[in-house]
């Protein structure tokens, strides 16, 4: 083809001429870009694209960096590619499964081996080296989907084929890399020789695929201690593997069957049990104000902390003991006080943010069974004031605080650690798409917050899309260092959960249009939706965590 395309680079804010048909990778030589980190990928009109794409037409055009989100996805997925290749030539006939994010890496096991041994490691090692050392590409190819399922069928990855199966599309994409196939929801690398910064090394009763920093990916991310964290979704896979659950085509094929009427019932009687399993052990540590007398319940956004709060206040009834919810938002400091972010804006979500010794002043007197006035602050002119609200504890009453920073050890320093019990809660999705693709749990309490924030804060999919990178800041910052501190973590993710979400949130991500940088994120979310199919959330009990979202709760919030 000949002709021109006339190219926005927005990296040097200029634009450019090429012929038409030139691939980003070309574009990227040409214009002798020296970034900080590795691109590895492209934005073109604010969709996320391979560097081996070849441009017909006008465009703007962006490079990703491993330092964004979306460049380490792709670096991830292409060393998974080599990951799971390695396997099956060590392990002829073993299953790879890449479970979950753990310890800033990914939990995965090996099926089919009696068991995995420092030797099996470092011959999987070796065959990934030899991978990246010759610098093979990774070829994208698109078929008609019902051929691509045959070819992953008679290669037995019946959970590739399942998926795709299910998916309802004409035409389907994977990849291939030498003589190996395998299927990605999202763009590779080029080639084998970009993965140069990986680990892996024995974990639990697995293996641990470690990855580059996401802060300065030229050195590993370190290996953390998150024993509870570990414990919390081996559970609920083990409970997936008794469901027959594992992977999304389970899901859709039960679906396609009219099975989901007992997937809901079973999927919501599961976290039932839990909570109930989390109060008696909370009624086990209470004995007359000798026990027990604080429960602190914390979480990042959107994890369902607040409905988790009032179904673990019922099931502390039934044990015969008395919830009292105390706001951790009443003690915020006064506007002025509040500390400042980098940006120079009030900072909320700091621990500072709140009067600490205030708080612990009030607790320690409740504990000691006196009164106290409790404060209430008032949000439009930025101060705390006292309304006359008294507050005492009796013999059998129990406060529940609910607040990001109940885990941090520094909120109730001052009250002796048998007092209290901590409860972590988080969407922990444990679902597959399939065996070598994870769903991040981000993804998962974006979508809810996405519905939440539409359907009752008036928030555009933009509003939430452009907030989400701030909070996950705060989260690292002021949540997930302390997640061990749990006596208890409960995982209110749910399998059927984004198939009863997708209707809410594809409307809402439809609005995104493409000429803003949001729509980066909307298109990639519309993308993962579809691998579900849709459920009606009629079935969904008016108690379920998801009503906190969706709406039709039985609780008031």
């Amino acid at each position: 083809m000949g002709g021109k395309v006339t190219i926005y680079c927005a990296d040097i804010k200029e634009y450019k001429e090429f012929p038409a048909g030139i691939s980003l990778i070309e574009i990227l030589e040409e214009l002798a870009i020296q970034p900080k980190f590795k691109i590895v990928a492209a934005r073109v009109n604010n969709k996320v694209e391979p560097l081996e794409y070849r441009v017909y037409h006008n465009k703007t055009l962006s490079f990703i960096e491993t330092t964004e989100s979306t460049g380490m996805r792709a670096y991830v997925r292409s060393l998974c590619f080599l990951f799971a290749k390695a396997v099956d030539e060590v392990f002829p006939h073993a299953q790879l499964l890449i479970e979950h994010p753990i310890s800033l890496g990914y939990y995965c096991s090996i099926k089919g081996i009696r068991e995995i041994d420092q030797k099996g490691v470092d011959r999987i090692k070796e065959k990934i080296q030899e991978y990246i050392d010759a610098d093979l590409p990774f070829y994208r190819v698109e078929e008609e989907t019902t051929r691509v399922v045959k070819m992953f069928r008679e290669r037995g990855f019946e959970d590739k084929a399942l998926l795709l199966e299910t998916y309802g599309e004409l035409y389907s994409q994977y990849y291939r890399f030498g003589d190996s196939v395998d299927y990605f929801y999202g763009c590779l690398v080029p080639s084998s020789g970009y993965i140069d910064i990986w680990g892996l090394e024995l974990y639990k009763d697995g293996l641990l695929l470690r990855v580059p920093n996401r802060s300065n990916p030229v050195e590993l991310e370190p290996v953390i201690k998150q024993d509870k964290m570990y414990d919390a979704f081996d559970e609920h896979l083990k409970f997936l593997d008794i469901t027959g659950l594992s992977n999304v085509g389970d899901m859709n094929k039960a679906n396609q069957q009219g099975l989901m009427s007992d997937v809901i019932k079973v999927s919501e009687a599961y976290q039932e049990k839990h909570i109930t399993k989390i109060a008696e052990k909370i009624a086990s540590k209470t004995n007359k104000g000798k026990g027990v007398r604080i429960v602190l319940i914390s979480g990042p956004s959107s994890s369902g902390k607040t409905t988790f709060r009032m179904r673990l206040e019922v099931q502390l009834m039934v044990n015969l003991i008395k919830p009292i919810g105390l706001s951790l938002d009443d003690y915020f400091v006064d506007r002025d006080l509040t500390p400042l972010d980098e940006n120079g804006d009030y900072d909320f979500e700091s621990l500072y943010a709140l009067d600490i010794a205030k708080f612990n002043e009030d607790l320690e007197k409740l504990l000691a069974g006196e009164e106290i006035e409790l404060p209430s602050f008032n949000f439009a002119t930025g101060k705390r004031e006292y309304k006359g609200k008294k507050l005492k504890l009796e013999e059998k009453s129990i406060l529940i605080i609910e607040g990001i920073h109940g885990l941090n050890p520094e909120l109730t320093a001052v009250i002796p650690d048998h007092q209290k019990f901590r409860v972590y809660v988080s969407a922990l999705t444990a679902i597959s798409l399939d065996n070598h693709n994870w769903i991040p749990t981000t993804d998962n309490r974006l979508l809810r917050r996405l519905i939440r924030d539409y359907r009752y804060r008036n928030y555009s999919a933009i509003d939430t899309l452009s907030r989400w990178k701030s909070v996950r800041a705060g989260e690292d910052k002021w949540i997930f260092p302390y997640q061990e501190n749990a006596d208890e973590m409960f995982n209110s993710a749910m399998m059927y959960e984004f198939a009863a979400i997708r209707s809410y949130a594809e409307p809402i991500l439809a609005q995104v249009p493409n000429n803003v940088p949001e729509y980066e994120e909307a298109h990639r979310l519309l993308k993962f939706l579809r691998y579900f199919n849709n459920i009606n959330d009629r079935e969904l009990p008016p108690t379920s965590l998801l009503r906190e979202f969706l709406g039709g709760s039985s609780f008031k919030y």
